[in-house]
């Protein structure tokens, strides 16, 4: 995705808030398995470059609502080729099965809870 000047990590973002619209940065953390802290950090770049909008949250003033920008929008869709074009590549070099196999997986590990229990541990 180097052509397109967004990080995977970036781009995931672009592309859930163009399919689901403005959410809280918490609520996005949790859909990518992120701390809000890490979800922040990548944020404010492309807020910086004017993709995303941050404010201040309709129903909690506490929550920060992050929404997808004009420019963020066309981004996002000027990008998309590329990333289906790497997810088409990944199956192919690793098989359909595979690749579903690994992404079964990687979803298993996210909902692992590893908190450390202190009586136990």
């Amino acid at each position: 995705m180097a052509e397109t000047g967004l990080r995977a990590t970036q781009y995931t973002i672009l592309s859930l808030l163009a399919s689901r619209g403005p959410t809280t940065m918490a609520a996005l953390a949790d859909v990518l398995s992120m701390d809000r802290a890490t979800m922040g950090h990548n944020l404010r770049p492309l807020e910086r470059d004017g993709l995303v909008t941050i404010q201040v949250g309709r129903e909690d003033r506490r929550e920060r609502e992050v929404a997808l920008s004009t420019l963020g929008a066309k981004i996002e869709a000027q990008s998309k080729p590329s990333w289906l074009n790497a997810q088409a590549r990944f199956e192919m070099e690793f098989g359909a099965d595979d690749a579903l196999a690994m992404r079964r997986l990687m979803a298993r590990i996210v909902q692992l809870d590893l908190t450390i229990d202190k009586e136990t541990s």
